[in-house]
């Protein structure tokens, strides 16, 4: 857990219908059970299933404005992974990505309107910037939690696998039970689990 007078930028984006706003809230809800100063900001593109969906979360430290500078987010996680490509400009290169594998096609593809980069093409442009890239099948580990809606949660435990949280993993659990009740509560802390291993264990290799 990173020191609690640090600042920690965090990006989380997304397409509408993948629960990045409900990542949001779940950390913003962490933060404040945990003592942590938090400031953040959303932008929900056309607030429809399948639009681009971006939440900006400044943890610790004296943030004042919500809003990370260019080149200074710590951690950009992205549910959805051509979308890390359009926050790409507040990556520096220390910064850690967390990539879902799973895309999400915008419908313009789909009319012929646009394209959609291969997954190489994202990692290039990607490690352009920063070598500290972890990919991982959120959806898939989602399904294996016993929900494949938890993919969100997947990633939200990724995000305190990579040791930079300023709050502490039990914290972010209970902001998950006090969400979510019963079993459901009980997928959710499974996914969180999964996403948090895979990424504790990709940053330990990588030293």
């Amino acid at each position: 857990m990173a020191k609690n007078d640090r600042e920690i930028n965090i990006i989380i984006c997304g397409t509408g219908g993948q629960g990045v706003v409900l990542v949001s809230e779940l950390l913003g809800s962490a933060a404040v059970r945990g003592g942590v100063a938090v400031k953040g900001s959303e932008v929900l593109g056309m607030a429809q299933r399948g639009g681009s969906v971006f939440s900006n979360l400044r943890l610790g430290g004296h943030v004042i404005a919500p809003m990370t500078p260019d080149g200074k987010c710590d951690v950009l996680i992205a549910v959805e992974p051509s979308e890390a490509l359009r926050n790409i400009q507040y990556l520096a290169k220390n910064s850690v990505v967390v990539l879902n594998t799973t895309t999400v096609m915008p419908y313009t593809v789909y009319l012929g309107k646009s394209g959609y980069p291969t997954p190489e093409q994202i990692l290039e442009k990607l490690k352009k910037v920063t070598n500290r890239i972890i990919t991982m099948d959120a959806s898939g580990l989602a399904k294996e939690a016993g929900s494949g809606q938890a993919a969100n949660v997947v990633m939200l435990g990724a995000l305190f696998g990579t040791g930079l949280m300023p709050i502490k993993e039990e914290t972010a659990k209970e902001a998950i039970l006090g969400r979510f009740k019963a079993k459901v509560g009980e997928i959710n802390i499974k996914a969180f689990d999964l996403g948090y291993d895979i990424v504790k264990k990709a940053l330990a290799t990588a030293k």
